[in-house]
């Protein structure tokens, strides 16, 4: 039985921190992405925090819970995409430890990150461009 909270503490005090030397806000964005989904797991399991494992993970649990950033708190397919990012690079940095939980971490790391839209360039007509270019 492994615990989520083990594998949460070492994630955040030696892996991103010395490990990969990620950026403070980086960091901030996994701790809120995990804070939201520890009590999106809680909720649906029906369990305290500290009683969470990585049983209670599998594929329909993460999209599940990008179901309910989009549709509940209406969070961005951006938004969604970097929340998607956190869970898997903890997954990921587990899978050598718990090889056990090799195929449903496996699942969770192949689901796509939602579509974003392309910002629609603007382009400057050969008029407009010159007349700016005269100005300098």
């Amino acid at each position: 039985m492994t615990y989520l909270a083990t594998i949460l503490q070492s994630f955040f005090t030696d892996y991103v921190h010395t490990q990969r030397s990620l950026s403070a806000n980086t960091i901030a964005s996994y701790r809120d992405t995990w804070r939201i989904f520890i009590k999106h797991l809680t909720t649906l399991n029906r369990v305290c925090a500290d009683e969470l494992r990585l049983d209670h993970l599998d594929r329909a649990t993460v999209t599940g819970f990008l179901a309910y950033l989009r549709d509940v708190r209406a969070n961005t397919a951006a938004t969604r995409n970097h929340r998607l990012t956190a869970i898997r690079s903890l997954l990921a940095y587990a899978l050598p430890d718990h090889p056990e939980y090799a195929e449903t971490i496996r699942q969770i790391l192949s689901i796509r990150p939602s579509k974003t839209a392309t910002p629609t360039l603007a382009y400057l007509s050969e008029e407009g461009t010159d007349a700016g270019l005269g100005d300098i």
